[in-house]
């Protein structure tokens, strides 16, 4: 795709596979004697998720949230409203909340609380992306895919503007 805001490539797709395939293999062994839901966030999880989803060798169940945070185009304040909550109670359940990307933390921070407030039997996070320099508040984060530096990120899910989520391999914008 020749478009002038897509910058240099942060992570290529070969990169990408054989990493969600490792992520895979280590939620399969991590919650192999559980009964595991994934938690995808949308709409920037979906294209993680389902590659996840198929590197994952134990039953799994999905589930979808969409949260908006409000703030300007590139920055979250943390003050986050659900546009759609889950379908299946968590009570009891071990859940995966499964997230495109980790910047501030402020709106996963926000959703640990609000599961964590359902009394699931456990809640962990699988990020396929952090930016480490831009966090605000600390935060277990038990798989990640990569981290990468301080830049706007598109493709494989994430996008600007609803734009770019096609893209194979993650990307910094050119702004």
């Amino acid at each position: 795709m020749r478009d002038p805001k897509i910058g240099e490539i942060l992570v290529q797709p070969d990169d990408l596979k054989q990493r969600v395939r490792d992520l895979g293999q280590q939620v399969s062994d991590a919650y192999a004697d559980r009964d595991l839901l994934l938690v995808g966030v949308l709409k920037g999880a979906v294209f993680f998720l389902a590659d996840l989803m198929r590197a994952i060798d134990i039953p799994v169940e999905v589930d979808f949230m969409a949260v908006a945070s409000y703030g300007s185009a590139t920055d979250s304040s943390g003050v986050v409203r659900i546009l759609k909550d889950l379908d299946t109670p968590i009570e009891g359940r071990h859940v995966l909340i499964v997230e495109d990307i980790v910047d501030s933390g402020l709106t996963l921070q926000y959703l640990m609380r609000n599961l964590g407030a359902r009394n699931p039997a456990s809640l962990d996070v699988c990020a396929l992306l952090t930016k480490p320099d831009r966090r605000k508040v600390e935060l277990p984060i038990r798989f990640v895919g990569f981290e990468i530096p301080d830049r706007f990120a598109i493709g494989y899910g994430l996008d600007h503007a609803e734009r770019y989520r096609n893209l194979p391999y993650v990307a910094a914008l050119v702004e």
